[in-house]
This record gives C-alpha cells, sequence and structure tokens, in this order.
C-alpha cells in the first residue's frame, strides 16, 4: 500500500481504505459532509504525489488539491495536513482545582 506524509506523521494506506477514513485513523484533522466528491469540503493540497479518481469528482477541484473522501492513491504522497489539536475538557474534574 502507499505511504502517505503529512506534516506530523507517515502511515500506510489499509486496504480498502480512502485517504480520508486513513487521515482520520492517524488522529488528522479534515472537514468531510458527504464522504463521495459532490461538496468538496474535505479537499486538501497535495504536495507530493499523484492520485486518481475513478469517477472525477463534482465538487471543484483546483490544481494542486484533492479530495481524499473519492481519490484513489496509487503511489506515496504528501499532503497538507496536521493532526487534531486536542484541548482541555472545560468540565473536567481537576482543570479548575487550585494550585498549592
Amino acid at each position: 500500500m502507499a505511504l502517505i506524509s503529512t506534516h506530523d506523521k507517515t502511515f500506510e494506506l489499509q486496504e480498502g481504505e480512502t485517504l480520508l477514513e486513513g487521515l482520520e485513523r492517524t488522529g488528522h484533522e479534515v472537514e468531510y459532509q458527504c464522504r463521495s466528491g459532490y461538496c468538496g469540503s474535505c479537499r486538501v493540497k497535495i504536495l507530493d504525489g499523484r492520485v486518481s479518481y475513478d469517477d472525477f469528482p463534482l465538487a471543484f477541484v483546483a490544481p494542486g488539491e484533492i479530495l481524499p473522501c473519492c481519490c484513489r492513491v496509487n503511489e506515496d504522497i504528501k499532503v497538507d495536513c496536521r493532526g487534531r489539536v486536542s484541548e482541555p475538557d472545560l468540565f473536567d474534574v481537576g482543570l479548575f482545582d487550585e494550585q498549592e
């Protein structure tokens, strides 16, 4: 399978997994809605390598951009994507405990 590189990680796509699913599995922040190439919400920049599409998506895709929900990754690629930033839960016990 293809190696996917982002700003934070390098990982291998699993058999039958879309790029969007792989990015989610590895903790990356990717917006999405339809998961089928109609809306374009998951659009990311591709920095190196190429992808293909079984059916070209209906959403607008500019040069240098891909839709990870429906593209086919046949070679190693690098995409402009970062890991999710975890923020503290405001209701977490101990978050506002007094410091000694």
